[in-house]
Order: structure tokens, then sequence, then C-alpha cells
């Protein structure tokens, strides 16, 4: 891959997920060439435009202020590799599930797929189980260290 390859994959996540943060969901959409996401511990595909759009209103219906906090970006042949924080408050209802009002802060990763300079998937990888937890909807698991 040369280098304006990748300045310009880089270029469109970085406005992917600056938009996503500030809910400017029309620039989150030009990013895309077709706009999908797949969301591997729920095994939901959003994939379209009317899908993706109803994507952005359930997960911001119940976190009003999901945002994501980049720490790294990994670049591959096929795409960007993304690790972040993302964070959110549960203000809405989840899949049924009440709001709790309790914050979350869960390590993610995700795969920012392209052909050339399209981008034509975002692939989200997270541990459900972290942000269940912290929303005070399921057991944490104890530690594997001990406290013995």
């Amino acid at each position: 891959m040369n280098d304006e390859l990748r300045e310009r994959r880089e270029a469109i996540v970085r406005e992917h997920m600056e938009s996503e943060n500030v809910h400017d969901f029309e620039t989150t959409m030009d990013t895309f060439d077709h706009p999908r996401y797949e969301i591997i511990p729920t095994g939901d595909v959003w994939d379209g435009d009317e899908e993706v759009r109803q994507y952005f209103e359930a997960t911001r219906a119940a976190f009003p202020d999901q945002r994501n906090e980049l720490i790294a970006l990994h670049h591959a042949d096929a795409g960007v590799i993304v690790e972040f924080d993302l964070k959110g408050t549960h203000e809405g209802p989840l899949r049924g599930i009440p709001a709790t009002g309790k914050e979350f802060s869960c390590r993610t990763v995700a795969f920012f797929l392209f052909e050339e300079d399209r981008l034509v998937c975002e692939r989200v990888y997270f541990d459900a189980a972290t942000i269940l937890s912290q929303l005070g909807l399921v057991q944490p698991a104890p530690s594997l260290q001990g406290d013995s």
C-alpha cells in the first residue's frame, strides 16, 4: 500500500469516528462507499443506508452520549484497525431493558474495511459482559488473579 492510500484511509477513519462522536451522522454516512456495520458480540449486521440509520437511532436512544476515545490506529492491506475506548451512559431502553443511568467504558477494536480508498464496512469487537456488568445488568466475573 502506498503512503497516499494509507493517509487517505486514515483521514476517512478519523472523520468517521469524530462525526460519530458529535452525532453528525450525515458526515458519518458520507465516509462509506456502502454503509455497513457488523457488531460481532451481538451478531447484528446493519447493511445499507436505512439499516445503518436505524442502528444510529437505536444506539443513541440508549446511549445519547455514546462516544469513542481513540487509542491507536494500525494499518493493514484490507483497511485500518482501530483501538478505542467506547463510552456512554445508559439513558434509554436497550433491547427492551430500561435505562439504568449508569456509565460504561469498554476497550473496543474496530476493523474499518476498505476497497482501495472506499470504506465498505466497520466490523466492531468488544466484550459485551464488560458493558453489561458496568450497567449493573450482570454480575462481573470473578478475577482470575484471585485475592489469596
